[in-house]
């Protein structure tokens, strides 16, 4: 419930306070006295945009602040605990608009953002001006009034929580999808490199060894003289070196007996000739191996070409074409990895595409039990508002599956969006005898707000809001009709804390507390003032609102009569 609301230097207004109270409280004065602004700074502490237009004239910043009870255990006390803010002493709002800097928010004394604000203030307050009215003849908030009234928002958020899980899966699956188009060329090249590779069996160092033997190869004939010619030097032929070495060691053993100094020589020279026998005999194994062989020449010199070719097109040497093999195999596998990607995408939009339509399928069939039964009540709330045998249906719709329609998001003919799969229409037949139209076809102001009353009145037990704001109830209307507006508010504030402008005293004489507004001229600036009326305050302004400035006994009269005073 709103208790005080403070407006400082906002539009015509430059200090204003205000204490409301529960049931209906009626505001009323003349045309531009400023009951609008008062609207227009609600408003804003309910989170709309604001605007340094607004500011008084003169004035750098505008102050608006507003405190609110909040009942316990509510939904906004729990929000407000959520976002770190006490309830127990109600909800404080304050905003500064300001020309130069950036525009604040306040709540309980704690800087905020409108975000916060917006959140905590969604279902604090509703205002039902001009701008409402228009919001109803949209088609989609026609649709929240049925899943308020079945109490199917719940429902509704489901759907939504649904749709909302599929829309990121559908575009990441687009994406997988496209970055495999891209890669299906790529992934030909990095197959037949793969295969290139693996085929010729490389193995570390096998270029350097081969080199090798093509030289040996090439070189077979001149290796094997000089290798020949060694053995013999060495071992074989007459005089060899050997055979020297072991005359010698005969020499120096004898000589030994004689000066066993010479022990050591004759052992070293022993030791010599097992060497160059060592020596001798490896020779004559390399001798043994030496090939001519002209074909595995030709092996090795077409095996030299191909990892030749092989290090020109993946590397330097063998192991850069064996790196380039294992990262080949790893961007393969990456590849590979993208096929079981969309698999798994394309599993879990099948699941969630089978729960989404269960949900709007289920969530549609109660919309239509809803409306059914909306329907009969809104013509039975119109016809205590002066709109008897007023006709009021509400059709269904969807929209039809299209070429462009993502099957995750549709049954086989219905798109399917986060509100669910139905298109609704308020439909109304006014008058006898005419056909159901719908509702945004109304041209009569009254009808319409008297429409909007209806359906206030029927939600008044299921509407979280406490506070509810109308502004131009009384467009279009007067007379008996007023009169029935009047009771039809003054049942709804029994339920809720209604504020209502009007100018009509067939609906200002039901209210709990009244209010006048009016502007006056002071030191050569427009001010605007508010005054809680006392009784005697109060029939001189109904007696004006019944006949203008000028208040006759007559007025006066019929206003006590009005009040029943």
């Amino acid at each position: 419930m709103l208790q005080e609301l403070s407006i400082k230097n906002f539009a015509i207004i430059d200090d204003l306070q205000i204490s409301f109270s529960d049931g209906l409280n009626i505001l009323s004065g003349e045309t531009g006295a400023g009951k609008s602004i008062i609207i227009n700074a609600v408003n804003l502490l309910l989170g709309s945009r604001a605007n340094a237009g607004l500011i008084r004239t003169g004035s750098q910043t505008a102050e608006l602040e507003a405190l609110f009870q909040i009942a316990k255990q509510s939904t906004i006390a729990g929000i407000m605990e959520k976002n770190g803010f006490h309830s127990e002493e109600g909800l404080l709002i304050r905003r500064i608009v300001s020309r130069k800097d950036r525009h604040r928010v306040y709540i309980n004394g704690h800087l905020a953002t409108t975000q916060t604000l917006n959140l905590i203030t969604e279902n604090l307050a509703s205002i039902s001006g001009q701008h409402a009215h228009q919001r109803l003849l949209k088609e989609e908030n026609q649709l929240e009034i049925i899943d308020q009234f079945g109490d199917l928002i719940s429902l509704r958020d489901e759907v939504s929580g649904c749709f909302h899980e599929i829309i990121p899966l559908i575009r990441n699956l687009k994406n997988l999808k496209a970055k495999k188009a891209r890669h299906a060329e790529h992934v030909q090249l990095l197959e037949f490199q793969q295969k290139e590779i693996r085929q010729a069996s490389i193995t570390p160092g096998e270029d350097v060894a081969l080199e090798q033997e093509r030289i040996r190869l090439k070189n077979g004939e001149e290796l094997f003289q000089a290798v020949h010619s060694s053995v013999e030097a060495l071992y074989s032929a007459q005089g060899a070196a050997v055979e020297r070495l072991v005359a010698v060691k005969k020499d120096l053993e004898k000589a030994s007996l004689i000066d066993p100094a010479l022990v050591p020589k004759k052992e070293r020279i022993a030791e010599a000739a097992i060497y160059l026998e060592d020596i001798a005999e490896a020779l004559r194994t390399y001798l043994n191996n030496i090939q001519i062989d002209e074909n595995r020449l030709e092996a090795v010199e077409a095996r030299l070409d191909t990892l030749a070719k092989l290090k020109r097109k993946y590397g330097k040497s063998l192991e850069d074409v064996l790196l380039q093999l294992e990262s080949i195999d790893h961007e393969l596998s990456g590849i590979d990895n993208l096929s079981e990607d969309i698999a798994d995408t394309e599993k879990k939009l099948s699941y969630l595409h089978g729960k989404l339509v269960k949900l709007a399928v289920t969530l549609s069939t109660k919309r239509k039990s809803t409306a059914a039964t909306l329907a009969k009540k809104v013509e039975k709330e119109l016809d205590t508002l002066k709109m008897s045998q007023t006709k009021f249906e509400i059709s269904f719709g969807t929209l039809p599956v299209d070429e462009h329609t993502d099957t995750c998001l549709a049954t086989q003919e219905s798109v399917i969006t986060e509100t669910g799969m139905d298109r609704i229409t308020f439909l109304i037949a006014p008058n006898v005898g005419e056909t159901l139209k719908p509702l945004n076809s109304i041209v009569s102001g009254g009808e319409l707000s008297r429409v909007i009353l209806a359906l206030k009145a029927i939600l008044a037990k299921s509407e979280a809001v406490e506070t509810i704001v109308f502004d131009e109830v009384d467009a279009g209307i007067g007379g008996s009709v007023a009169e029935v507006v009047g009771k039809k508010l003054s049942s709804l504030a029994r339920h809720h804390q209604v504020i209502c402008i009007t100018h009509l005293p067939q609906i200002a004489k039901f209210g709990n507390h009244h209010f006048n507004i009016s502007k006056h001229v002071t030191r050569g600036r427009t001010r605007t003032t508010i005054n809680r009326l006392t009784e005697t305050e109060r029939v001189k302004e109904i007696a004006r609102m019944l006949g203008g400035e000028k208040i006759t006994r007559a007025t006066l009269d019929h206003a006590h009569e009005m009040l029943d005073i």
